[in-house]
């Protein structure tokens, strides 16, 4: 996992990349590091091209963050969806949930 942050002004925007499997074996530690992050940040980007695997745990972890980041009046956005990703939130008929763009960085 990656992290980059722009510290410029308080519309703070911070990205942190998923890399790999986001599953029940990663999800307590991406737990701890994607809250963490967006605690840090107006604005949390999380680009999950690299993603090969999600699952119910792994997704609980993003559904976390977005009502986290609602509560605390932050945002949360999801980019770059890899396939895996989007096979997930399409089956289950998240897109809205989420509210971020579906697309698949190539």
């Amino acid at each position: 996992m990656s992290q980059d942050s722009d510290n410029g002004d308080a519309n703070e925007v911070t990205r942190i990349a998923i890399d790999g499997e986001l599953t029940i074996y990663r999800a307590a530690d991406l737990k701890v590091t994607v809250l963490e992050a967006l605690r840090k940040s107006r604005v949390l980007e999380v680009d999950l091209s690299g993603v090969t695997e999600l699952d119910t745990a792994g997704l609980q972890v993003l559904m976390l963050a977005k009502n986290t980041a609602a509560a605390d009046k932050r945002e949360l956005r999801l980019l770059n969806h890899s396939p895996a990703v989007v096979e997930i939130v399409e089956m289950l008929n998240l897109g809205a949930f989420f509210g971020d763009a579906l697309l698949i960085h190539s």
